[in-house]
């Protein structure tokens, strides 16, 4: 730090005061004297910067910028930048200030003019400061002289050295004619010390969350509505005590809700969070914890997750790193942009994909993004071309991916070197390899509720701490826990979710979302459901958004629960269909009517007729929560009744042989209904080779599938018949891939022995339906030929008939579920006499193709 324009009576053995260590909150600032060296020049400079100082500084409410909003002045040819401020004093006059920075230097120019009180001289009493201002008039504080020019007006200049910001510089005004109420010195309009940052300045309100401006500054901007004051710290490799601590002034850091700040020297400091002060009362729903330190919700990179040490109780510490984010190279990428009706999409879990060592996969590589490309191969021969990831923003370890606390960074322990950088690296990585085999990525994702819960400050990381009666819904029955119900139609948490899903979108070339626990984004603050819920028609109509895939799964991973409710749609929403599940699974126990049955196969009409189309029918017969489908035929006691799951005969594992082969075709049952039926097919992951969790439901028992049972002779038959189906389905796109329902004249429905069908029927569980090809009078080579399929629920065979076909036509069998492998499934296609009874065996499934005869 320098000083010029000094007068002659200050010699080398001149001091000014300084403080290497003061606590947080403390108030004094002379502590330590440090001697000022006098250069070739005259300017006295201080060149002290104690080691390991631990740093703080407040400021006080007195400042006044000149231009709010456009206070910093950048020249880019130069590198000069200037501040200006205002002040009034509390007798009248006027002081401006000009912070200037040019050649590593900070320069500060302070005028005084318009004091009523005539005086011929004027002492500057200054100090720079790292704590509470207002001990200004302590012995030893630094005083200069302002100098008099012509016009009555003083003047002086300070400079200091860039390697010391930023600081607070507080002073106040001397005269020997001072004002008899300011014996102490004249202060600000506000009775405050003079105060004013250098090294920094207000920044601006927008972007939320860190930004670069041009010169080289990083502004950081928080949003909390309710906060009295906010305290912005920052970290070096050492996260256990902050480097530097900035309490934001509301009078100059804080515009509306916004708090923010702009640095001109972060390069020292690795990352960042903040600390924010109110009131604690749960009648107005404040959760603040001054001691807390919160991770920026608008953050892109995440530098740390730990606990705090010494504390009463473990603290969880999250920080937001201040490098900037990695450039990745996406040239070449393009999306698949598949049209919904051709998707089938393949749900799995990040880390439990390849964690097992079963997938023989590096550690470094296993259980992480870089994993799934590693198995590209098994995806691409089910016929797969989509992935729907489960949630992987950063989330609660002990809740589970459903429970993220944060959503602009995907979970670090998902990279092959678990930091921020690696994995969003190795994240655009595998979207840009799949994309380069036509395979789409969605991503289920969680804007209901968070993983910060309960009431004590170890359950605050974010959100909860910064505003929580802003962010989350604090009165009224959601049935979810009010502590981590997010208040997703409040105006500043929709911006959120709309900005994360934008980033999502152009950062990382994600082709679309599901939305977990999608009923609540239809509520209000009190729990009312709204007829326009801002935030799904604002997702509907979005630019960007709504060129995507965007999907509503009802389903609340808080209680297991799934609201069956009519969703908004705007023409744009896709659903998990929850009903395709439940009447697959009841007729396929033996307990469900036809005419459910029926629904469900032509794409569930009475969901989606209303201008959507099938379409937009995501179906589904096993999902990450509840049975997997080896488990769904093999379990059924009284504490799985929700489940509507049936164990074959025998509960949990057995070695009768009939009971096993029930089983078997129960399986190949499940997934022929799921391929066959019109909307998109979703299969859970580790339904074809065999997954288990012992009979349990519940999320936390899922673990890492074994790779293993791909390989055995369960693995290969089930993995081949699922790509036998995908193939059927592209190669009958005209009847199992359509955007538009069948047309009731090409559907012809029979029950036991050519009757009607019984729809409304229990008793009922056998089946037919006939699916006639579009086709024109000449019988063209368009013609792709009828389709005739039946299903059977009950123990006991059933004799199907087959339709008759014109001269030169047969049918050809190409499933039937109780064959033995490899029989079960054929693309040769097995012919079979027309007008002949077919005997269809207990709980089995049967698809015939019209085909021209070879003769």
């Amino acid at each position: 730090m320098t000083m010029a324009n000094l007068p002659s009576s200050i010699t080398a053995k001149t001091y000014i005061q300084a403080s290497t260590f003061i606590p947080w909150g403390s108030v004094p600032f002379c502590k330590q004297t440090v001697p000022l060296k006098i250069c070739k020049s005259g300017r006295l400079n201080y060149a002290h910067k104690p080691q390991n100082a631990k740093v703080f500084l407040k400021p006080h409410n007195s400042i006044e910028q000149i231009h709010p909003g456009s206070d910093l002045n950048y020249n880019a040819e130069t590198g000069q930048r200037a501040t200006s401020y205002l002040f009034r004093t509390e007798i009248g006059g006027l002081v401006k200030v000009l912070v200037g920075f040019n050649n590593m230097k900070y320069a500060v120019r302070i005028d005084v003019s318009s004091l009523p009180t005539r005086t011929n001289d004027l002492i500057l009493s200054w100090g720079v400061h790292r704590s509470d201002s207002n001990q200004l008039d302590a012995p030893g504080c630094t005083k200069t002289p302002l100098v008099q020019n012509l016009k009555g007006r003083f003047s002086v200049t300070l400079e200091f050295s860039s390697t010391q910001i930023p600081f607070y510089l507080s002073f106040l005004l001397h005269s020997s004619s001072d004002h008899p109420r300011c014996e102490s010195g004249i202060r600000t309009h506000r009775m405050t010390n003079f105060c004013l940052p250098v090294g920094m300045s207000a920044g601006h309100p927008m972007p939320l969350g860190v930004s670069r401006c041009e010169g080289g500054l990083v502004n950081f901007a928080l949003f909390s509505r309710n906060a009295e004051s906010v305290v912005l710290r920052l970290f070096d490799n050492n996260v256990n005590e902050p480097c530097l601590e900035l309490e934001l002034d509301p009078y100059v850091n804080r515009t509306g809700d916004i708090w923010h700040l702009s640095m001109e020297n972060v390069g020292s400091y690795t990352s960042y969070g903040y600390r924010c002060k109110g009131e604690t009362g749960s009648d107005k729903g404040s959760r603040f914890h001054a001691r807390q330190v919160l991770l920026d919700p608008y953050a892109k990179l995440i530098a740390n997750v730990s606990p705090e040490k010494g504390e009463s109780r473990s603290l969880v510490k999250c920080l937001g790193s201040l490098a900037e984010e990695p450039i990745f190279d996406w040239s070449g990428d393009v999306h698949p942009q598949l049209p919904m009706e051709k998707l089938v999409v393949y749900r799995l879990n990040v880390g439990n994909f390849t964690k097992d060592e079963s997938s023989e996969l590096p550690e470094n590589v296993a259980g992480t993004f870089a994993g799934v490309i590693e198995k590209l191969p098994h995806l691409k021969s089910l016929g797969i071309n989509a992935i729907l990831l489960e949630p992987i923003f950063t989330f609660d370890e002990k809740e589970g991916p459903y429970f993220p606390y944060h959503f602009f960074s995907p979970m670090n322990s998902y990279g092959y070197k678990s930091d921020s950088i690696s994995t969003i690296n190795s994240m655009k990585d595998m979207v840009k390899t799949l994309h380069a085999h036509g395979i789409e990525v969605l991503l289920e994702v969680v804007f209901t509720h968070t993983g910060e819960g309960g009431d004590s400050s170890s359950q605050t990381k974010s959100f909860r701490g910064i505003d929580y009666s802003s962010y989350y819904i604090v009165e009224g029955d959601m049935t979810q826990g009010i502590y981590n119900a997010v208040n997703s139609n409040d105006p500043v948490v929709q911006q959120l979710i709309l900005e994360s899903l934008h980033y999502w979108l152009t950062e990382f070339h994600i082709d679309g979302f599901c939305f977990i626990n999608s009923s609540y984004l239809l509520r209000g603050s009190n729990g009312e459901y709204l007829s326009h819920p801002p935030l799904v028609e604002a997702i509907s109509f979005d630019p960007l958004l709504s060129k995507s895939k965007i999907i509503a799964d009802c389903w609340s991973p808080v209680d297991g629960s799934y609201l069956d409710i009519h969703f908004p749609h705007w023409k744009r929403w896709a659903e998990m269909n929850t009903r395709f599940c439940r009447d697959v699974r009841n007729f396929l126990r033996g307990e469900g009517l036809l005419s459910d049955l029926a629904t469900r196969l032509c794409g569930s009409g009475d969901l989606f007729s209303d201008s959507r189309g099938p379409a937009f029918s995501f179906n589904y017969v096993t999902k990450n929560f509840g049975l997997p489908l080896v488990d769904l035929v093999s379990f059924s006691r009284d504490e799985l009744a929700s489940e509507l799951s049936w164990n074959c005969g025998k509960e949990g594992p057995t070695n009768n042989n009939s009971v096993l082969e029930i089983r078997l075709r129960q399986i190949r049952n499940f997934l022929f209904l799921l391929f066959i039926s019109l909307g998109v097919p979703v299969l859970n992951m580790g339904d074809e080779c065999g997954f288990s969790t012992g009979g349990l439901s519940s999320y936390g028992d899922r673990h890492p599938i074994d790779w293993n049972v791909t390989k055995s002779v369960f693995g290969k038959q089930i993995t081949q018949f699922i790509t036998f189906l995908s193939s059927l389905r592209n190669r009958r796109n005209d009847i199992f891939q359509r955007r538009d329902f069948l047309k009731v004249e090409n559907i012809v429905w029979q029950g036991s022995n050519l009757s009607q069908p019984k729809w409304e029927d229990p008793s009922c569980k056998f089946l037919a339906v006939t699916i006639r090809a579009d086709k024109d009078d000449n019988m063209s080579t368009s013609y792709k030929g009828d389709l005739f399929i039946c299903f059977n629920a009950d123990d006991f065979p059933e004799i199907a008939i087959l339709p008759p076909l014109l001269e030169g036509y047969e049918w050809f069998r190409l499933v039937d579920t109780s064959l033995p492998f490899p029989g079960f499934f054929s693309g040769e296609s097995v012919f079979t006499e027309a007008l002949l009874g077919y005997e269809l065996k207990p709980h089995s499934c049967v698809l015939f193709e019209v085909k021209k005869s070879a003769s």
